[in-house]
């Protein structure tokens, strides 16, 4: 059952891409036009009507900006559900076997392997708590609370 939640996950993360990468393209394309139609009214003579065209333009570049900082969540979505897809998959091969399943150096193995995918300090933060026995509502406060003290730095992953 956990390989199968695993791969039901790990398929919509596929077929989403390719809905993600059309969009991509487009927004691409459309930024390339945009730019396009700004150098065409650069070229104009200067009167009302290009500065109001100047101005649509400005605004629909700030609109793809928003869009694109928006794809950047869908980004970080996905590279959490593959780690979840990882985590379950593991998990499977861990409970199937025996010798694995009550050994508890194979636990702190796998648990060792999920945080090292981790790639932000907040998910290594909450993971750490669940380790150390605080609930999920704890956790998710730990996570929470470091995400508002990094409210002013950008966290890659």
């Amino acid at each position: 059952m956990l390989i199968l939640s695993a791969i039901q996950v790990e398929d919509m993360l596929n077929e989403s891409d390719v809905s993600v990468n059309t969009l991509t393209e487009s927004f691409t394309s459309i930024v390339e036009h945009m730019q396009c139609i700004n150098e065409h009214l650069l070229a104009l003579d200067p009167c009302k009507v290009r500065e109001d065209a100047l101005a649509c333009c400005a605004e629909t570049t700030g609109k793809i900006q928003a869009s694109i900082i928006a794809f950047q969540f869908y980004d970080r979505m996905q590279q959490c559900l593959q780690h979840v897809t990882l985590n379950l998959k593991g998990l499977s091969e861990l409970v199937e076997d025996p010798d694995r399943l009550y050994n508890p150096t194979e636990w702190r193995q796998f648990q060792h392997e999920i945080r090292s995918r981790y790639t932000m300090e907040s998910e290594k933060l909450m993971f750490d708590a669940i380790v150390h026995g605080k609930s999920v509502k704890e956790a998710l406060a730990i996570k929470s609370a470091h995400q508002e003290d990094q409210s002013d730095n950008i966290e890659l992953f």
